[in-house]
This record gives C-alpha cells, structure tokens and sequence, in this order.
C-alpha cells in the first residue's frame, strides 16, 4: 500500500518509464491511458482528462470531459513488460474538472458503501471462482471458436493443455501481490477456473479486474484466445462468477454455524432484489443462454451445498463459512455487481426480510410442480433491463443519470461481439 509520495519515489528511483491509468466502462472492461513519469505528480493533483463520450456508459458528447486521478495504494508493476525502463499501473478515480467525484465511479461508490458498512460494525470479505475458455486463434491470429483442447473437469496434462497456462497465469498474479487460492481445468472443453481466497470487496474487485488482464495477455503470448463470455460454445458448460461472500461482526463470522439472523435477513435481501439487479450481473444477451444447465441457476432459491441453486452455503469451517451466489458470469463489471449486491443483502437486514424456506433438490431435473412456487431469473436481457431500469430499489443505489446511460450502453451491448469479451 503506497502513498502519493510513496509512489512517486518509486517510481523515480525504480527505472519506471511508463505509467497506465486503468479504469473500467461499465460492463468492467479494462480502460487506460498511458503518461510519462513526469506526469504523475499532476496526475495526483488534478487528473488526466479523457473524452467519457467515447467510453460506454459514461457522458454524452455535449458534457464528455472527465478525469481520472490513480489511486497511489494500487501502484503495480506489470511483469509481462520490460524490467528495463518497467511499466506500472494505477487504478483510478473518475472526477469532474472541478474535483467533485463522477457520480458513475462504481469503484468509488462501493469503496462508500464498505466504508458505510464499517460504520454499522459489519466486515464484509469477499472470494471470488472466475471461469473463462481458451480458444485458438485462425491463421490471421483472429479468434476462432475451436477450443484450446478437450478435457473435462479438473483432468490433467496432456489431455489439460490449459495446464501451462494457468501456470503462468497464477504466477504472474503472484508478482503482482494477486495470490490465487486454487486453478483447474473446468467442465467445458478449453475451459478453465481460477479462484481467489477473500478480501475486502474493493480489493477483490481489483484483483478480478487485474485478473481479466492477466489472463488476455497470457493467453495471447501462448498464441491463444482467452474469452469472458457467459456461453461461448452453446451446447457446453457456459462460464460463470460465483461471489462467496461472509460478513463479520464483533469478530464473529454471521454464517458460521446456525446461520445468524442478520445472515438470513441478508441473503433474503439478496433473494428478493435479485430479479431486478441481474442485467448488471449478467450484461449480455448471450448471458441468459447460460441460466439454467450445467450447474448454473435458473430459479430464485436457496439450499447447503446443492450447486443448482441461486445461493447455496458450502461446507466449510467456522472460520471460512459463508454464502455462494452463483448467477453472476465474468462479462460484468465486478464493480457493480459487488456494489447492488450488498446493496440488497444490507436492505434485506435493514428490512429484516424472511428468508423463505431451503428448496433441498435437485432443481434442473425438478419437476413444474416443484418449481411453481419459485421466481426465476429473467429469461432474456430484455425483460432483465426492463425490471432494472423501473427498479425503485435500484434508484437508491444509482442515479437516473447513471441508469440511463446503462439502459443505453445495453443497447449498444446486443451488437457485442465475441472477440470484444
């Protein structure tokens, strides 16, 4: 953790001759610009300006100057990069030109809502799984959808060719003090899973976000493809992001044991709002064929264990007990799915929400008479865009500003293509 005039040390005396400014749009993919050393004191005081009409889901282009301010504490060496003349990122504030914060600064506005929680006596620790496929690229080194190989869950070297891969890929996160708890081969072909050992949820949004990096510039220098999409390959096991999340108070961990209340009341909160949240959690239409198979939810429920569930509470010591939620794919801006998620939880323990009771089956081979009394997530983008764009509860959480321009930005996002993900 480094203060500004840490960080400007550093940078004088460790050969840096390249700085990028990283930020995200507002499905989280990864923005930068780069400056010489020189410019970092200014940087500091007053920011670096960028056209935010050219970026989804910031500014039209009538009002589009923003700047962005690094965040001294996230200064990181990029190792992939000459150690001669070495490059180093920040992760940034947004700001206006008067200094006032972008009220669609979502690393900001979870960085509050934490801030907030502590306040109320509530830690919150968040870990993370990522799923993502490794594709071949054609002779034009354009993306294919040929899968880098063909094993299956947790297989090994040589029917794992991603093996090598996720290697490289945990170790450099390692040099950049991102410390990975396990990685696999997952269940599609060319798919693979990286998972993270708790944080603080801003932490570990920026270590996703430094993961997502990662992970696209490994792949490429093996000569591969690494893609975030929820369901790539249609009859395959699409690629999810499952939230593990725990809350601490007085030192006790609230989903240890018998769940606390508090635990009950928070994951009621997140039940019941999730309808109206999950087109930030799941940003494009090709999301939504992921719902529903290959252990990925499609009703609003919740169970121990059970992996066809929306929430579920893995077995686990005292100590690491918590909740899973499963719908979340990696194409989101971790930013924002984070922040409405605890938005809901807190809402629910501020509201005291009954949690309903555990549906202990197996829901993709449940039959309509199981399921009747269950909600399921939105079918489609369309109707998950709808429910968040007439959310009141959303409205507390953002600004009209804000959800207009998401509205808009999705949109845009029904042309994505493949390759952008």
């Amino acid at each position: 953790m480094y203060t500004k005039e840490e960080a400007l040390q550093y940078i004088q005396e460790n050969d840096v001759k390249f700085i990028k400014l990283f930020f995200t749009d507002i499905f989280g993919v990864i923005k930068s610009l780069s400056i010489q050393p020189s410019e970092l004191e200014r940087a500091f005081e007053t920011g670096i300006s960028f056209d935010a009409s050219a970026v989804r889901g910031f500014l039209n282009v009538t009002k589009s100057d923003l700047f962005i301010v690094p965040d001294p504490a996230t200064l990181c060496v990029l190792p992939w990069r000459p150690q001669t003349g070495r490059v180093v990122r920040f992760f940034c504030k947004v700001r206006y030109i008067d200094g006032t914060p972008f009220e669609g600064d979502l690393r900001m506005l979870l960085k509050n809502q934490v801030k907030k929680a502590a306040e109320e006596g509530y830690e919150i620790r968040i870990g993370t799984e990522c799923e993502f496929y490794l594709f071949k690229l054609d002779d034009k080194g354009e993306p294919t959808l040929l899968p880098h190989d063909h094993a299956g869950y947790c297989d090994l070297a040589p029917r794992d060719r991603g093996e090598n891969v996720r290697r490289e890929i945990c170790l450099t996160l390692e040099q950049m003090g991102v410390h990975p708890e396990a990685s696999h081969h997952e269940t599609g072909p060319g798919q693979n899973e990286v998972d993270f050992r708790y944080s603080d949820p801003v932490n570990a949004a920026d270590n996703l976000a430094t993961f997502k990096t990662v992970v696209k510039t490994v792949a490429d220098r093996y000569g591969l493809f690494a893609s975030f999409m929820a369901k790539p390959l249609a009859d395959e096991a699409g690629s999810g992001l499952h939230l593990s999340i725990s809350l601490w108070k007085d030192g006790k961990n609230l989903f240890a044991g018998q769940l606390s209340e508090e635990a009950k009341f928070f994951m009621a909160g997140i039940m019941k709002r999730m309808r109206e949240i999950t087109a930030f959690l799941n940003p494009y239409p090709n999301s939504y064929e992921r719902f529903g198979e290959f252990e990925a939810p499609r009703y609003i429920s919740w169970s121990r264990e059970n992996r066809s569930q929306l929430i579920r509470i893995p077995a686990s010591s005292e100590g690491d007990a918590r909740l899973e939620l499963r719908s979340p794919d990696p194409s989101c801006n971790q930013y924002l799915a984070i922040y409405l998620v605890l938005g809901a939880g807190f809402e629910g323990i501020a509201q005291k929400c009954p949690l309903p009771p555990a549906k202990d089956l197996d829901l993709y081979n449940a039959t309509d008479a199981e399921t009747k009394d269950l909600e399921s997530l939105p079918l489609n983008q369309k109707e998950a865009v709808r429910l968040a764009v007439t959310s009141d509860f959303v409205k507390t959480l953002l600004t009209q500003r804000m959800i207009d321009a998401f509205e808009e930005a999705e949109e845009s996002a029904q042309k994505a293509v493949f390759a952008e993900i």
